[in-house]
């Protein structure tokens, strides 16, 4: 719960609007956040279980990922690929296995100059941060 207190007149300084101004940019941007967490365009791909986190916190950085590994980077892959709608939700496991490697496939295909070989450079980390959710097409797995 966000509490905010509000200074009486005869306690008010000139630096109260711009606190004002920003405590309010705050209470907005949360509560954009909270009111659609993971929200998807595509039905196939709901959005993210209670107690997940749609914003990917994992991993920041670019190293090269590649199928079989396993950890926060693959973690961090899988949650930015679910925000995206490439994978599903529930595949986000930690492991870099076929959904992952078919789910970057994609995604690298759909962002031209990326080549399609399933592997995470710093090129497809730097799509894969800055690319919206725009995958409309159904996902391959159910």
């Amino acid at each position: 719960m966000i509490r905010i207190r509000m200074t009486p007149p005869s306690r008010r300084t000139a630096a109260t609007p711009a606190l004002t101004a920003t405590t309010l940019a705050a209470v907005s941007l949360i509560a954009t956040l909270a009111s659609a967490p993971g929200a998807s365009a595509d039905e196939s791909n709901p959005a993210p279980p209670p107690g997940s986190s749609p914003v990917c916190a994992f991993y920041d950085g670019d190293r090269p990922t590649a199928f079989g590994e396993q950890g926060e980077r693959v973690s961090q892959v899988q949650c930015l690929l679910a925000n995206r709608h490439y994978l599903q939700w529930s595949a986000l496991d930690g492991t870099f296995g076929p959904e992952t490697l078919v789910a970057v496939q994609r995604f690298q295909a759909d962002h031209p100059p990326l080549v399609p070989d399933g592997l995470v450079t710093p090129a497809t980390w730097s799509a894969l941060w800055h690319a919206g959710p725009n995958r409309v097409t159904p996902l391959p797995f159910p």
